[in-house]
Formats: C-alpha cells, sequence, structure tokens
C-alpha cells in the first residue's frame, strides 16, 4: 500500500480571533492541519519553535511584537524549517519590502480569494516563494532599476552588478551557472512556480529543485525573491 502524506502544518498569527478562525476553516476544508494560533509576533516565534509547522500565516500589524519582526525570529531560527506567509489587510509597498527583508516567502492581502491562501500555503511549504505578479513588478522597479545611461565622459564607470541584488544579499558577478541553470533562473525571474518550471522545461519537478537550490547557492542569494530581482538585474529575463 502507499503511504499517505502528511497534511501540510500551519500556525495561524493574527490578533482578531475571528480572522483566524476563518483561515483555519478555509484550510482545513482544504486537507491542511492547522496545528496552533498566536496572536502576535513574540508568540509566533515561540509557538512555532515549540509545534515546527511547514508554514507560519503571518498577519503585520500586531501588538506588542508585530509581524515583521516575528518573521525575522522565525526565519533566523536555525532548527526550524518553517516557511513564513505574510496576509495582511494592507497593501503597502513598505510593509511588502520589509517583510520580504525579513524572510518571508509570500505576501498576501487578506481580501484574497480562499483559494489563494489555500495555494499560497502550499507553495510555501514546497519550498517556493510566491509573488502575485503586480508584486513582483513592485519588486523589481524597488530593488532592480534599470540601469543608469552610459556616461559621456571615457572614464571608467562602476559597474550596476556591484549594487546589492535584493533584499537577500548576492555576488557582485554574474557566477559559474550551467547552461540548465541559467535557464531555470530566467524562468524564477519570471516567478514562476517550481511545477510551472518543470513543465516549461520538460523535467521533473525535483530536479528543478535541484537546479533552484543549486543557482541560489551559486548566487550566495537567501531566498527565490533574490534570484528574481538577479535575473532582472542581470538581463536574464
Amino acid at each position: 500500500m502507499t503511504a499517505t502524506a502528511a497534511p501540510l502544518r500551519v500556525l495561524l498569527v493574527d490578533d482578531h480571533a475571528v480572522v483566524r478562525t476563518g483561515f483555519r476553516m478555509i484550510l482545513e476544508a482544504a486537507g491542511i492541519e492547522v496545528v496552533g494560533e498566536a496572536a502576535n509576533g513574540a508568540d509566533a516565534a515561540a509557538s512555532a519553535s515549540a509545534l515546527r509547522p511547514d508554514v507560519v500565516c503571518m498577519d503585520v500589524q500586531m501588538p506588542g511584537v508585530d509581524g515583521i519582526e516575528g518573521t525575522r525570529r522565525i526565519v533566523a531560527d536555525e532548527t526550524l524549517d518553517t516557511a513564513v506567509v505574510i496576509v495582511t489587510t494592507f497593501d503597502r509597498d513598505d510593509y511588502l519590502f520589509r517583510a520580504l527583508q525579513a524572510g518571508a516567502s509570500g505576501f498576501l492581502l487578506k481580501n484574497a480569494d480562499p483559494d489563494d491562501l489555500v495555494t499560497t500555503v502550499r507553495v510555501a511549504a514546497a519550498g517556493d516563494a510566491l509573488l502575485a505578479p503586480e508584486v513582483t513588478r513592485r519588486v523589481i522597479a524597488r530593488f532592480a532599476p534599470p540601469p543608469p545611461a552610459e556616461p559621456e565622459s571615457s572614464t571608467p564607470q562602476p559597474s550596476p552588478a556591484t549594487r546589492p541584488v535584493s533584499p537577500s544579499a548576492a555576488p557582485a558577478v554574474i557566477p559559474d551557472l550551467t547552461e540548465r541553470e541559467r535557464e531555470v533562473l530566467a524562468l524564477v525571474g519570471q516567478a514562476l512556480s517550481n511545477a510551472e518550471i518543470a513543465q516549461r522545461l520538460y523535467i521533473g519537478e525535483a530536479t528543478v529543485k535541484t537546479h533552484v537550490s543549486n543557482v541560489l547557492q551559486k548566487l550566495g542569494a537567501r531566498d527565490r525573491v533574490a534570484a528574481v530581482v538577479y535575473a532582472h538585474r542581470h538581463g536574464l529575463v
């Protein structure tokens, strides 16, 4: 008999109990287990350490320790393999960029469709970062501006590649990627998931995950958001 995969385990963090109840109903209806709840960032970090969920759905504005700091604490805990998805009412660039810099793997508004919440949790649990296309465009505009026009002076100018690449640190030059890794990086730069990349390249999803891991390691990048910015800044998209 084939073993049944364990359900995804999620921790819900929001200072409004009614919101947590709504999220719990949506996720449990989709076969996702809600293992705990918390009402601020400090409790979220403590609960994540104790419960070890696959994904934390984290609000931003909460009393005491907010969701950004809660995300930072969870991501910094090297004993955890937990992804954090920010779920907020406020579509604000400062929240978006601070959340990504803190290590969040996704950014979702509370007025999104229930299916979007389920999809975001599953994608984050699979090790992908999920950003809506409009969010991706904002990240690129913020962290990967177009290179400046060539100066008229013949004096050598610093290359745009020497600027910081993204919310996550990455090297100043393109590393020695294989041809396949460059293809994968270009598709990551289009904000495609591992499953979509596998379909595009006619390879297995596990193979894509290996390539993505190799690319992130060679870039010195913490996450896929860094890879998105890197791909755009270096003309791979």
